[in-house]
């Protein structure tokens, strides 16, 4: 079974704990950052564990509590509209640029 709402999915593939990932928001939505295997179950509507809430705020950000495949999931469930989104990982090591990826 699929949600009933739509969504924006930014698949970060494998990233290292502690990374830091910003979000930047239009308006207000709601922010999930889930592993691999708790993505899987948010894309059958079935109940699943995710760092983050409703962002009121712009620009917000989580960090990755450890290493693996991340993704980030920004919807509107609740809320009236439509929110654009775009993400970056903010580097551990000062010297890397940033990572930009877009809406999957």
């Amino acid at each position: 079974m699929a949600h009933s709402f739509s969504y924006t999915h930014y698949d970060l593939d494998l990233q290292r704990g502690g990374a830091v990932i910003e979000i930047t928001l239009s308006a207000i939505a709601n922010v999930r950052l889930m592993s691999h295997a708790n993505f899987d179950l948010f894309k059958n509507a079935r109940q699943h564990k995710f760092l983050g809430g409703v962002a009121k705020q712009s620009p917000i950000r989580l960090k990755i509590p450890e290493s693996g495949h991340w993704h980030v999931v920004i919807d509107m469930e609740g809320h009236p509209g439509k929110a654009e989104s775009s993400i970056k990982i903010v580097p551990l090591a000062p010297q890397k640029p940033a990572q930009r990826f877009g809406a999957a």
